[in-house]
């Protein structure tokens, strides 16, 4: 304006120059970061691009810092964090706690608490890496809740009762939804041996039927709200069982004992299921493609395996094969799927594990 004095007039010009300086500074910033998160990208691991952080002053190296930065950190994959707060080492483990000590739950049913955790990372598919983490959870929540649960032990089993409830009442290839008398009859014995109170648990019901965890995707997978921390998962080969032999490209994903194939990894529902109960498994040779093996019933060769599919009119028919055939794209990877495969049909650490512990909370009383 015209009016300004000299003096004004300078003194404008000296905001100006500064607004001018401050923007040079924020674009400058801009690029460091964008300079930053590429080389991020690059590196292998969570643990690479924390350390990446550390060795450029970015974070400081203390397990506070490490699991606020998790705990904060838009954008960051969540898988990841997932992977590197279940690790064993003794420093992730004291991050993993730290990390756990950032949430608050005091006040929160089990339900509310799980709800506010199972959102802050992806729960790895490890069952060891599981066991740490829920370990902690549980003894987070119990100090924060003084008085509900008798043990840190019984707190535990509880949340992995409510986490496959969630799998059951939602993932729409089980049929048999369990009621809330069945969920209460499941817990019985659960709290040091004594029973907890029926209304807590009917509550705790209503709350994942009412509405199901919300599971943090980074890939953009749809699949993960139905199957949950799959043992494995990827694309293979599979020959067909009708009359021409043909093989098609499926996307199979090994979970709760049960191989499920897909057309599209976007699908909702599957192509076909595969119970693995009383199954083998064998490596073959085929002369049309490399890295095959077999699943098919040991000791009955012409046995159809119980197996269901889809048709192309929608219609679910039960499955023809004696054997199936799968081809993996290389070696590796057919050792893989073979020694998952194997472990899915004898065992599963992780309801081994869930076992002994009930079994543990549940004989307290008795001694």
């Amino acid at each position: 304006p015209s009016d300004l004095t000299a003096e004004e007039r300078q003194e404008l010009e000296n905001i100006r120059r500064r607004k001018q300086e401050l923007l040079a500074d924020i674009q400058r910033l801009k690029d460091e970061i964008a300079e930053v998160a590429n080389e991020i990208e690059t590196l292998g691991s969570t643990e690479e691009g924390i350390q990446f952080l550390i060795e450029n002053d970015l974070l400081k190296n203390t397990c506070e810092d490490i699991a606020q930065f998790l705990y904060k950190g838009e954008g960051l994959n969540k898988t990841a964090i997932g992977d590197y707060l279940g690790e064993r080492d003794e420093f992730n483990i004291q991050v993993l706690h730290a990390f756990v000590e950032l949430h608050e739950f005091t006040d929160l049913n089990l339900v509310q608490a799980l709800r506010q955790f199972l959102w802050s990372f992806r729960l790895p598919g490890e069952a060891q890496k599981i066991d740490r983490m829920m370990e902690a959870f549980a003894q987070r929540y119990c100090q924060c809740n003084n008085g509900v649960f008798q043990s840190t032990d019984t707190c535990y089993v509880l949340s992995f009762a409510i986490i496959m409830l969630n799998t059951s009442l939602h993932n729409p290839n089980v049929k048999d939804k369990p009621t809330v008398e069945r969920f209460i009859a499941m817990n019985r014995g659960i709290n040091d041996g004594g029973d907890l109170p029926e209304e807590l648990l009917r509550n705790l019901y209503e709350s994942i039927k009412n509405e199901p965890f919300k599971i943090p995707e980074d890939d953009g997978n749809d699949l993960t709200h139905t199957f949950f921390n799959p043992d494995r998962e990827g694309w293979l080969l599979k020959l067909g069982g009708g009359r021409v032999k043909t093989w098609k490209r499926r996307w199979f994903i090994l979970t709760d004992n049960c191989l499920y194939y897909f057309e599209y990894t976007t699908d909702k529902e599957p192509r076909g299921i595969i119970p693995l109960e009383n199954l083998s498994i064998r490596e073959v040779e085929d002369s049309k493609k490399p890295n095959c093996f077999e699943l098919y019933i040991p000791d009955n060769k012409d046995q159809v395996i119980k197996a269901c599919k889809t048709e192309a009119d929608g219609r679910v028919v039960e499955g023809n094969h004696t054997v199936y055939r799968i081809s993996a794209p290389t070696p590796e990877e057919k050792e893989e799927w073979m020694k998952c495969i194997k472990a899915a049909i004898s065992r599963d650490p992780f309801y081994e594990m869930l076992a002994a512990r009930k079994k543990k909370v549940s004989s307290t009383k008795r001694h």
